[in-house]
Formats: C-alpha cells, sequence, structure tokens
C-alpha cells in the first residue's frame, strides 16, 4: 500500500502539540482523521472538543467525537480519588494514557476508522529493531514523554507514529504560528485535566473527602508534632505546608491512611535503596530476569543507575545510591543504560 493510502488517525486535544503533529501527517501524504476524545460532561470538555474540531476545519480533515467519559471516570477519576484516599500519590497521566487514548481511542481507531496508524502529539521516538518496537527519547530533552508511555506494548507501539519525535517545542510552536492554526497561542495543557483553575487538588481532595482530623507523629520517636485536616492532602516527601515548626525542615516520610496518621521526620529520613514495583508493564520482551538500568520513580527526576530483578508481576529495584522521596502510588520507570531506550516500568508499591 502507497503511503499516500495510508490512514493515520490523530488524537487531537485542540493544543499545539497534537494539531501540528496531524499536520506534520498531512504534508506527509496520509489521509488524516483527527479523533478527539470526550473525557468528562462539563464544559471546559466541550471547549477541547470544539477546538479540535476547529483545527480539523482549518486542516481540512475528517473529525470524530468519542464519548470516553464512562471509562474516564472508572480508569481515572476514581483511581485518582481512590488512590488519595488510601495514602497514595496517583498518576492520572498515565492511567489516561493505558485505558483512554491507547485503549478506548486506539481501539476505536484501528477497529472503527480502519486506521493503519494512530499519532498523537507526545514527545518521543519508536524505532523498530529487527521486528521489536522500542521508545527512545526524544529530539527535545526537556518535553521528553517516556514515562508517561511505559504501559504501552508491542500493539500499541506497532501501530502508533509520534510525527512530533525529531522536533522541540519552540519548533512545533513556530510551526503553528506559520500555517495559522487555531490553538497557536494556547497554554500548555494541565496536568490533572479534570480539576481546572482556580480549583486546586487539594480543593478538590477537601471537598472530596472533608476534614478528617488526624496526628502527624516523628517517625523516629513516635512523638506526637501536631495535628492535620486529612491524611489525604500529604505526599511523601512534602516540605512546604505541614505548618509545624522544628529545629529542622520536617519532610513528609510515610502516611497511615487507616489511622490517619502521617509521619514526620529529617531530610536524611526520607532516603531509601531499596524499593518494589507491582502491576510490571515491559515494553518488549526482555530475556534476561536481573539487568542494571535507569530508573526514575517520578518523572521530574534524573534517571538513577540500579539493579532490577523481575518476578512475575512485580520488580525488586535497588539503587546504586539513595533517592528521596519513595512515593507509594507513583510510577518506576526502567531505561536501557547504553542507549536510554523504556524497557517497562510498575507502580511504586
Amino acid at each position: 500500500m502507497e503511503q499516500s493510502k495510508k490512514k493515520a488517525v490523530v488524537a487531537m486535544s485542540g493544543g499545539v502539540d497534537s494539531s501540528v503533529a496531524a499536520l506534520i501527517l498531512k504534508q506527509k501524504g496520509y489521509e488524516v482523521i483527527g479523533l478527539t476524545g470526550k473525557m468528562l460532561n462539563t464544559p471546559a470538555a466541550e471547549t477541547v472538543c470544539n477546538n479540535a474540531k476547529r483545527v480539523a476545519d482549518k486542516l481540512g480533515i475528517e473529525f470524530h467525537i468519542l464519548d470516553a467519559s464512562e471509562k474516564f471516570q472508572k480508569h481515572v477519576i476514581d483511581y485518582f480519588e481512590t488512590s488519595y484516599a488510601e495514602g497514595k500519590t496517583p498518576n492520572p497521566c498515565i492511567m489516561c494514557n493505558r485505558f483512554i487514548k491507547w485503549g478506548e481511542l486506539f481501539d476505536y481507531a484501528i477497529n472503527e476508522l480502519g486506521a493503519d496508524i494512530f499519532a498523537t502529539g507526545h514527545y518521543a521516538d519508536i524505532r523498530c529493531d529487527n521486528g521489536i518496537y522500542k521508545l527512545y527519547p526524544a529530539r527535545d530533552a526537556q518535553k521528553d514523554q517516556l514515562y508517561f508511555l511505559h504501559r504501552l506494548g508491542q500493539k500499541q507501539l506497532s501501530k502508533t507514529v509520534f510525527p512530533l519525535c525529531g522536533f522541540d517545542k519552540t519548533q512545533v510552536k513556530n510551526i503553528a504560528i506559520d500555517f495559522d492554526l487555531p490553538p497557536k497561542d494556547s497554554k500548555e495543557s494541565q496536568d490533572i485535566c479534570f480539576i481546572t483553575k482556580p480549583n486546586t487538588t487539594k480543593k478538590y481532595l477537601i471537598e472530596k473527602f472533608g476534614i478528617k482530623r488526624g496526628d502527624f507523629i516523628e517517625i523516629g520517636t513516635g512523638k506526637k508534632l501536631g495535628t492535620h485536616d486529612g491524611s489525604y492532602q500529604y505526599t511523601i516527601g512534602q516540605r512546604k505546608g505541614i505548618g509545624i515548626s522544628a529545629p529542622y525542615p520536617l519532610y513528609v516520610i510515610d502516611i497511615d491512611s487507616e489511622k490517619n496518621i502521617v509521619y514526620l521526620g529529617k531530610e536524611e529520613d526520607n532516603y531509601k535503596t531499596r524499593l518494589a514495583l507491582k502491576d510490571i508493564n515491559l515494553t518488549y520482551p526482555v530475556a534476561e530476569k536481573e539487568f542494571d538500568a535507569f530508573v526514575k520513580i517520578r518523572y521530574n527526576m534524573p534517571a538513577k543507575k540500579a539493579k532490577c530483578k523481575l518476578l512475575d508481576d512485580l520488580a525488586e529495584i535497588e539503587f546504586y545510591e539513595p533517592v528521596n522521596s519513595v512515593t507509594s502510588g507513583q510510577s518506576g520507570v526502567m531505561y536501557d543504560t547504553n542507549d536510554g531506550h523504556l524497557i517497562g516500568g510498575g507502580i511504586v508499591i
């Protein structure tokens, strides 16, 4: 089949990245179709759909809206709320990629719209190595999004393209300006799309769970240091917003959601060398069960070298140097030590 006849379905948000991704594929001769998932039944969600349609109209491409609100509620919002209630810190973007973008939207694109490829505006690079698809960092290191894509497997990677892999963000913005795409002046998308300004995550959670008085306990001594309004309002490694005076800076070291206790300690209490990951996903089959890798336990940290041991659905991680703020509920992601490609990841226990 000639490339000019290949059908590309682009997941469109109405933002700069996905809009330019659609433009690039059209310029390459693909039959491009825009697809927007309606995640919520709110005015903000309607705006997203309308913005995406404006872009599709500007590009002269077919456009569809898929109501994914039911699955989004279950796999993203309910998961988000339950995680905080259990004293964990969730990563809703990863679950959205797993269940919505490469779940609902991907399946609809391939099965219903007959797409040859599925595309998004993510900054990542897919390469095929002897029939095995692997994810590599994009050109723009500041925008690299491999961490959020570790739930993808060979099925998704074999039919996915990332048109922005060779561009940096400035270039993408300039392309939007040059082609007068409607979202050229739009702001960066929010981390948590279902919590819109002026609302904040803290306000959202308080409205959901209410005030629940509990104790701050010193991790080493068991001494009560004060009270808080709900353990769900805190995350491991947090320093600001604790409101307890002490001779040294206090950090959240542990959270007992059942007893509604937040354990505080010194900075040195916040470091660990060992952790375990559950719900492991490998982006491709890995021959060795024990290997060294660079590991991230949150998106905005430098990857650190660690020994990794795969045990069925679990992975044991031992860092060569202690890392701070090991947070239950966040994702631990493994990268190859030679070329930085994504191996896989799981959820910190």
